[in-house]
């Protein structure tokens, strides 16, 4: 790879792809710089469900975004068309882009876009509105009930918002989906379909349905008597995961578009894998032969070596075969890199909570403000690690870290994978 300009594979112009924004709310801050600061200090987003009552619920716990008022990004008449996801991505993305400096015009609007996705999307006004006509019938029904619903439309309100013309599209590969929607977005970039991209998800499930549905697939944690250190990822005690909520939103921007405008390079992407298991609805195929290939073909379109990787922000959800398995997919493809613990690995889903379609893209923003600040964000409540868990997940309190290339992953159900490096930006 070329250390300067565009780069050629095979016969086709590849132009460089950087990030020049970062907009990021879930159940430990609402902005980015409030979440990277608590996940330092290992504050944990876990606590009792206020959305609703928990009474008869085999899981009374979440990681809410607590306090969230949309009216401080969006106009209350507004507001009320649309589902609490589409809030989320709407307030991540003003953040990404005024961090980002972007000013969209109708000069440079055709060549923004938005690529947004949810896994769910808008399960809460579902809820709210089949309630209505259960009890008043059809005409009860919101005439805005559908368009706040959807899922596209996170990327439509988005694109609407700031008159971003460009590709206008949207992801639903569930836990893997924000991380798709970014390593699609920068795919768009690369091959000049357009400058500038929106990108990543949102998720808002945590209602009566989100929570009971998960809880009666027995995915959840039910330390309901101790919410912070429910979320145990890589530990032998752990016990599901711990649903979240919130959105993770990157400003990918072809790199000589992001010099001539002086915007500050956050880091650059590089590398995006997929692959599918083919193997179970819910569960990974055996040795996580699947995530490791995502893992690959990451590294395989970055033109560059395992052993050059220095971070994993883990997809690891604190199930006990999920976990495991990233583990052991881990060790095939980065092999002794891995196995020396030269390699560092965390999981921040063990304060945020499991944004599920959300999830790629707060990690993705995580990545790289731990490229940015030379911080690796911990694993917290890695009390006693399973003992199929054998690498360095960055126990209980961050570390310092020079981090030059870093990988996230995102594993959905499906059998749906996906795997983004970044590479820390330097002249």
């Amino acid at each position: 790879m070329q250390a300067n300009g565009n780069r050629k594979m095979g016969q086709a112009l590849k132009r460089r792809v950087v990030v020049t924004g970062i907009g990021l709310i879930c159940g430990v801050g609402k902005t980015a710089t409030e979440v990277w600061s608590n996940l330092l200090a290992g504050v944990s987003g876990m606590a009792p469900i206020t959305a609703f009552d928990t009474t008869g619920f085999s899981v009374t716990f979440a990681a809410e975004v607590k306090d969230f008022d949309p009216h401080l990004f969006i106009e209350k008449k507004e507001a009320r068309k649309m589902g609490r996801f589409i809030h989320f991505a709407l307030a991540a993305a003003q953040e990404a882009l005024e961090s980002s400096g972007l000013k969209i015009t109708p000069e440079n609007a055709e060549r923004v876009g938005v690529h947004i996705g949810s896994g769910i999307g808008g399960f809460d006004i579902i809820e709210r509105e089949h309630s209505a006509m259960l009890t008043g019938g059809p005409r009860k029904i919101s005439p805005f009930f559908i368009p706040a619903a959807i899922i596209n439309l996170a990327a439509g309100q988005v694109s609407i918002r700031w008159g971003a013309k460009g590709p206008n599209e949207a992801t639903a590969t569930a836990c893997t989906t924000s991380a798709h929607s970014i390593g699609d977005a920068y795919r768009l970039v690369e091959r000049d379909d357009a400058d500038v991209m929106i990108a990543g998800g949102a998720e808002a499930a945590i209602t009566p349905m989100g929570v009971g549905g998960f809880a009666a697939m027995r995915a959840l944690s039910t330390r309901n008597d101790d919410p912070t250190h429910a979320c145990r990822p890589f530990d032998k005690d752990r016990d599901g995961f711990v649903i979240g909520e919130g959105a993770g939103i990157l400003i990918l921007e072809e790199m000589e578009h992001a010099k001539g405008r002086g915007a500050k390079i956050l880091a650059e992407i590089i590398g995006y894998g997929m692959s599918a298991d083919a193997y179970h609805m819910s569960g990974m195929a055996p040795e996580g032969e699947g995530c490791a290939r995502a893992m690959r073909n990451a590294i395989r379109s970055a033109g560059i070596e395992p052993e050059q990787i220095d971070y994993v922000n883990a997809h690891a959800t604190s199930t006990q075969l999920g976990d495991a398995l990233e583990t052991a997919a881990i060790i095939t493809v980065f092999g002794e890199h891995a196995t020396s613990h030269k390699l560092k690995i965390s999981s921040t889903k063990s304060m945020t909570g499991h944004l599920l379609g959300g999830a790629g893209g707060l990690e993705a923003g995580i990545t790289v403000m731990a490229m940015q600040h030379g911080l690796l964000p911990p694993t917290m409540n890695l009390v006693d690690p399973d003992p199929a868990c054998t690498l360095d997940y960055v126990p209980n309190k961050p570390i310092p870290a020079r981090v030059d290339m870093a990988l996230s992953n995102s594993f959905g159900f499906g059998g749906t994978n996906g795997s983004l490096i970044f590479r820390r930006w330097t002249e």
